[in-house]
This record gives structure tokens, sequence and C-alpha cells, in this order.
């Protein structure tokens, strides 16, 4: 088993997520800035989540991810599988097909991986998310974005008693002589 970059972003942006949707839909563009990651390297790290069912996009204004309909039982191991695929990264064969030094450690490298799947299964995002807020972290309040149509502001202005024109004016002055 391998854990990439690409692994590790993908966990700490679903511990993220999971701290932070209770509001509100969270926009990648904001996970991004956080962490100091690529919108477009994000985008496909949340696709692969997306498929895997473990976030729910929605689309619009204030739109954004929350974690998919198990939200609660998500696991690491979970994230991970969906990022780097469930086949253990073992040892490439031999060229010569006979097997060679790499066969002696075969079972040793899939004892490993399935040790390391069945920890990784035992903490839960939601515990990891805990764990964050036991730390002291708190989440800050997004400011409602007033996007669309808005009410134009009504003007009280005093209309002036005076014609605006020569012949408003033609005709206002005999009526006030």
């Amino acid at each position: 088993m391998r854990l990439s970059t690409r692994g590790r972003f993908a966990i700490n942006a679903m511990i993220d997520l999971a701290l932070r949707q209770r509001h509100s839909p969270v926009p990648l563009s904001e996970l991004a800035l956080r962490h100091g990651i690529s919108l477009s390297y994000l985008e496909q790290v949340f696709a692969k989540l997306r498929q895997h069912g473990l976030v729910e996009s929605t689309r619009g204004p204030g739109g954004g991810y929350t974690l998919g309909f198990r939200g609660d039982t998500i696991s690491v191991a979970d994230i991970v599988t969906a990022i780097e695929g469930s086949s253990p990264a073992l040892p490439e064969e031999d060229a010569s097909g006979t097997g060679g030094p790499t066969d002696m450690t075969q079972a040793l490298w899939e004892q490993l991986h399935t040790a390391l799947m069945a920890h990784m299964q035992t903490i839960s995002l939601r515990s990891l998310a805990l764990e964050q807020r036991a730390k002291g972290f708190t989440v800050e309040e997004r400011k409602p974005s007033h996007k669309g149509v808005l009410k134009k502001p009504t003007q009280s202005l005093d209309r002036p008693s005076a014609p605006n024109s020569v012949f408003a004016l033609g005709q206002w002055l005999p009526g006030r002589a």
C-alpha cells in the first residue's frame, strides 16, 4: 500500500469538510485556499470521492460539497481506497518471469497491506473530526453571500415644482398669472 500526496490531501480535505459542512456546502475554492492546494488538483480528488459516494456536490450559488449519504461511517480506508485504488502497491515481477527475489517477500507485502487496511478501517472520519475539535479547532462562520437579484432601494426624491422644459414652462406660466 502506498499513501501518496493525493491520498493525504484527500484525508485532510475530508476532515475539513466534516468539520465545516453543518452550516452549508463547502466550496472547493475555500478548501483549496485553506490547505494551499491547487483548485484543479482538488477537483480531481473530489471527482474520485464523488464517484465512490463519499461526498455529494451541490451546484449553483452557495453550492459546494458535503459528506455523502454515509457521512458518519466513512473510514480512512474508504478515502484511501477511493483515491489510490484497492490493490496494494507490490514490487514488480522479474522481467524473466521466473519470479526471482521479489517472490520471497510477496506474502510479506500482502500481509502488511491487509494489516494496514484493517487498521485504517477502524479510524472513522468522524473520530478524526472530533479529535480536531478536542484540540481546540473552531469553525469560523462564513458570511452568507448575497448573490442574485436584490431589491432596488427606493428613493424618495422631492419633485421640484418648477417645469423641466420650455414647453412645460409655457403651460405653467399662464396658470401662475
